[in-house]
């Protein structure tokens, strides 16, 4: 028998009706091409292989893959591969393969503790978006982070990850998700978001500079975003934006949405070198 492992990060979920909301979130149809991210002990798996074309699973849990093996030797819709997902190439190791390539889906109940990296791997960054967009991404993942990543302006959970995320895709809270769901019971609540990726960077003058003022912004949460800015642009340009797009003048980072980010980087970045 196989047991859950810290160092994996593994919590196994168990809990039907919750399986049941995962899939009915990713819209499958007998064409799509999914991954699935730690497929575990492939509860997730055998749902997913009756409704899609095909499945590629990615388990860096040697032991576990042996399992899924011998579980599913009998699908030919399925790719397992033992490797690690933040390492792998995907379009290296299958695009080779119609039947499992071009992956358009991503469903998994991801580990919790490679959450932001695994995001990135997904999407990309404001810079260097991923340059082949997935229709959708279904992840659980833990309640706090679901809560950051699909905050609106304005509220306490919003942050430069909610912004950064904002600016790649459309994000949508599907429902909470409670820790006596998996086994073992973990120390936090989870919850279901959907990412729509999207690309909005054609209207971004610098997009390194974006995440850049972004990341800058949200350095100290406490203070007005001209205190976070001022050792980087001369703080008159920061005051004639607020004043021509009618915002305060004791604006803080959290109130921005990214639409407002992207003018205001505009705005500044042919200004920052005078």
């Amino acid at each position: 028998m196989i047991y859950p492992r810290k160092r994996f990060g593994q919590h196994w979920l168990k809990d039907n009706a919750i399986l049941n909301k995962i899939i009915e979130s990713a819209h499958l149809s007998n064409i799509d091409k999914v991954l699935e991210i730690g497929p575990g002990t492939g509860i997730l798996t055998r749902r997913l292989l009756s409704q899609v074309s095909s499945l590629t699973a990615v388990e860096v849990d040697w032991d576990l893959y042996k399992q899924l093996i011998k579980k599913f030797h009998n699908y030919d819709n399925l790719l397992l591969l033992q490797r690690d997902i933040l390492k792998i190439d995907l379009s290296v190791e299958i695009s080779k393969n119609n039947l499992f390539w071009p992956i358009n889906k991503v469903v998994a109940n991801i580990p919790y503790n490679i959450t932001n990296p695994i995001l990135e791997k997904l999407l990309g960054s404001i810079p260097n978006p991923y340059h082949s967009p997935y229709e959708i991404i279904v992840l659980l993942v833990q309640k706090e982070v679901a809560k950051r990543i699909t905050a609106s302006p304005g509220d306490k959970a919003y942050g430069a990850l909610s912004a950064k995320i904002q600016y790649l895709a459309r994000c949508n809270y599907i429902c909470d998700v409670s820790c006596k769901a998996f086994y073992p019971i973990p120390k936090v609540d989870s919850a279901i978001i959907t990412l729509h990726p999207h690309t909005l960077n054609s209207s971004v003058l610098n997009p390194s500079y974006l995440e850049s003022l972004i990341n800058l912004g949200f350095s100290n949460r406490r203070k007005m975003l001209h205190n976070n800015l001022k050792n980087t642009i001369d703080i008159k340009y920061l005051i004639e934006f607020l004043e021509k797009t009618n915002l305060d003048l004791k604006i803080r980072a959290e109130n921005l949405s990214i639409n407002q980010w992207i003018e205001l980087s505009n705005y500044l970045y042919p200004l920052k070198d005078k």
